[in-house]
Parts: structure tokens; sequence; C-alpha cells
């Protein structure tokens, strides 16, 4: 625990547990910023896809990276904003494609090295949530206190289902399932920050919460260890 008066909280957990909007949600309780490194992965990937950058061409990517503007704003009715380059990109990096996208270029070492400096410095001066797959196992390792957020692949891919469905986007729910399920497979078995639990996070299974119960979950976890200390 760092004498820092606001803390870094880690968020790691698989593709649709909702890290994301739990994340957004406890950041708007603590008065905190909520960094999404899933957005950028995804924003990565689909730029890349835009330009016809084939994703085994590491300088051409690192390039991207280099003059690529990656922002996270709120909106006025409370909703997180992606901009890329200034451009509002949150509905189109959501779409599954783009998901898949994202666990590519996340498997590709320089572009995690090319990222990561970026991340670190967003979270160092604490007052910060952030969440993805490798927060606090790679990323902030020290983070003050970690959760690993959970749930079945179906119950993601329902959450998934009816958030396209709100968006217009039709899907397939069987197939929802077996893109998460060989995300989930891909993310855990790449060489590179594989997703796991770190030793100290704290596990969460929200299969059968609401996000309200998870958030209260976590703020009395966040509590305790305040206490704690």
């Amino acid at each position: 625990m760092t004498d820092r008066p606001q803390l870094i909280i880690a968020i790691d957990g698989p593709a649709g547990s909702g890290k994301s909007s739990i994340g957004d949600m406890l950041a708007d309780r603590l008065g905190y910023v909520h960094l999404s490194t899933g957005a950028i992965y995804r924003a990565i990937g689909w730029k890349a896809k835009q330009q016809e950058i084939h994703f085994s061409d590491i300088p051409a990517l690192l390039h991207l990276i280099e003059h690529t503007r990656i922002e996270f704003e709120r909106r006025t009715d409370g909703t997180l904003a992606v901009l890329l380059d200034g451009q509002d990109v949150s509905a189109i990096i959501e779409t599954n494609e783009v998901g898949l996208l994202a666990s590519v270029v996340a498997a590709i070492p320089e572009v995690r090295q090319g990222l990561l400096s970026l991340q670190r410095q967003a979270g160092e001066g604490g007052g910060v949530i952030l969440d993805g797959r490798d927060i606090g196992t790679i990323v902030f390792p020290d983070a003050d206190i970690k959760f690993y957020l959970d749930a079945s692949a179906e119950e993601r891919a329902k959450r998934r289902h009816l958030q396209l469905q709100e968006q217009g986007i039709a899907s397939d729910f069987e197939q929802l399932v077996h893109d998460i399920q060989q995300r989930d497979y891909d993310d855990s078995h790449r060489n590179v920050a594989p997703l796991r639990k770190a030793d100290d996070a704290i596990y969460l299974d929200s299969t059968s919460l609401n996000r309200e119960k998870v958030i209260e979950t976590m703020l009395t976890e966040i509590r305790k260890m305040r206490e704690s200390h």
C-alpha cells in the first residue's frame, strides 16, 4: 500500500465480464479516472485494419501507435466516450469483429511494449481505475488493490448480445459464445502477458450478480483495505 492519497485500482478479467462498465461506475463513485486498456487495443486494431496494415508488419504498427491519440471522455449522460484521433469510435470498436482484432493485436509483444508506457503514465499518479487483461500482473503489479472480474461464457455472450441489440447491430448468440470461448483461449494461452488472475487479486464471479452488487462488493473491499492500512 502506497502513501498516495488516491489509489491505483486494477480490474482484470476475460472479454465481456463487465470490466469497462464496472470500471466506469466505480470511477464515478470514487471520483476517479477510468482507463479501459481493452478499448486502447480495440482502437489500435480497428485503425490498423482501416489503414490496411497487416498485423505481421511490426514497424508499420509501431509507427501507427506513435501517431495515434486515444482519449477517454465522460459524456453528459455519464457514459464513457473513446476518442481515436478526435473521432468518437465508442460504438465502432465494441463490435465482436473488432474485439477479435484486439485479441490479435494484444498478442504482439512489440505492440504491448509500445502501449505499456502510455498505460503506466496514465495511472502512476493514483486516483485511477484501469481495466484489462494484465493490469494487475504486468502493467501495475503493485496496484493498491486488484480485482479479477469473471462470468460464464454464456452470460457474457448474453450481455454482449443485448448490448449489440441496443445499438441496432445484429448478432448471433451461438456465434458470440463461440467467439468469446475462442478469445478466452487465445488470451490465456498467448506467450506475452497472458490473461490470468494475479495471486493477490480479489476474485468476483458476476454471472449471477448485477452491476450494483459488484460495485458494492468492490467498495466494501476497498474500504476494508484502507482500514487495514
